[in-house]
């Protein structure tokens, strides 16, 4: 058997390494590569153009809706039954997605197939338990770091990809996601191990475990745990307004055209690779996971206010700068609060607390995406950005002073 092994003292199958690394990578381009054609796929089917803004943060905030309601059950699931079915299974439903997304011919079709892919969506959080599971405790934050990495560079890929690739048709972008993940499922279906010892396993599953909102309760009720994720939770509202306004913000600031907002769009994908690759490594050996989480949470808020800059001047430069300086923020927040995450729970608990911090995300990104669109279109395209200054700002203070897990 293929293995890594690290501290010569806990070996890692490298089937499990590839696949995991190969499903973060393809979850990077899955994430991305529609941002630049969701405009022009729904402007088809919306008579008021003012509407579209807000149809395009619905598509956002229902994906992200039904991975709040499935997160839960997902997690619980793999505490279970272990991580190998329910990977595949959400891979599966990510190609079924990505078909009837590009397939379309109304708009309640586009609407469906980010329903299929946001029911299936516990992709994430359930590789982020099955490399808690095969990782050393003291080793997580590193592995986490380089999943952002892999992340980042299937981001980086996925945008520029699907601008590309609307040349040709702007569906053509689906149809390639549905067919670089079928591959990643046929492969984990030969070759992916279990990572979770049948030792480890939960004994049964309760309907309390299934129940998003009792999921979010039991999460944030641990006590070295709840500032962590109000903290997150904050963070993730602007996030996921920005993530959704982004494509509608270039087209009517800067009347830009798929490939370029796909160009700009890896900007993000790019700052991964960087900190990941030679940023992050340096911020470990000075820094604890919360210092780093800080940082990046400082970098996100000039990011944003450079955007808001660029609004209002409709200076293209300066949001390219304030995308720059969020990637990195972004980058380097991501893998430290996952770090926090891991080591506040053992491995039975890995899925319910992966899972519940999928529903808080999930429900920020859910909300967020709403507020963003509504205040876009009813206060002005510089509104989302003042958002997440606002925000971050208040979720600083509540990080720096709430969190007491021992980094």
């Amino acid at each position: 058997m293929l293995k890594f092994r690290l501290h010569n003292e806990q070996s890692i199958d490298k089937h499990a390494l590839i696949f995991g690394l190969i499903s973060v990578f393809l979850c990077g381009i899955g994430f991305t590569i529609i941002a630049p054609v969701i405009p022009f796929l729904v402007k088809p089917y919306i008579s008021n153009p003012g509407d579209q803004a807000i149809v395009v943060t619905l598509l956002t905030s229902v994906y992200a809706i039904c991975m709040f309601f499935s997160a839960p059950g997902l997690g619980a699931l793999s505490d279970k039954y272990g991580r190998r079915p329910v990977l595949l299974v959400c891979l599966l439903g990510s190609v079924i997605g990505y078909l009837v997304f590009g397939i379309g011919g109304a708009l309640w079709v586009l609407f469906v197939g980010r329903i299929i892919d946001g029911i299936t969506g516990g992709t994430i959080s359930t590789i982020f338990a099955y490399f808690a599971d095969i990782i050393p405790r003291e080793q997580r934050t590193k592995y986490f770091g380089w999943m952002s990495a892999v992340v980042g560079v299937g981001t980086v890929i996925g945008p520029t990809l699907g601008g590309l690739l609307a040349k040709f048709g702007y569906s053509v972008p689906m149809y390639f996601g549905a067919i670089i993940t079928l591959l990643n499922v046929v492969y984990g279906f030969f070759f992916m191990p279990e990572s979770l010892d049948k030792n480890n396993r939960l004994k049964e599953i309760t309907f309390v475990r299934l129940n998003p909102f009792t999921q979010l309760a039991s999460v944030l009720s641990m006590k070295n745990l709840k500032r962590l994720l109000v903290s997150a939770f904050l963070l993730w509202i602007p996030n996921g307004s920005l993530q959704a306004v982004f494509s509608q913000f270039t087209i009517d600031t800067f009347s830009f055209q798929p490939a370029l907002i796909g160009l700009i769009f890896s900007i993000i994908g790019f700052q991964d690779i960087i900190s990941q690759g030679f940023i992050m490594p340096k911020l470990l050996i000075k820094l604890s996971d919360k210092q780093i989480a800080i940082l990046g949470m400082a970098s996100e808020v000039i990011g944003y206010s450079l955007i808001a800059a660029s609004a209002l001047f409709s200076f293209y430069p300066l949001f390219i700068a304030g995308m720059f300086i969020f990637g990195f923020g972004d980058s380097i927040f991501g893998p430290s609060f996952n770090g926090m995450l891991s080591k506040s729970a053992d491995s039975s608990e890995q899925g319910r607390i992966q899972g519940g911090s999928q529903s808080i995300q999930s429900l920020a990104k859910m909300i967020g995406p709403i507020i963003g669109g509504q205040v876009y279109v009813s206060l002005g395209h510089v509104a989302p950005a003042f958002m997440g200054i606002i925000l971050i700002a208040a979720a600083i203070p509540v990080l720096y002073k709430g969190t007491h897990i021992n980094m």
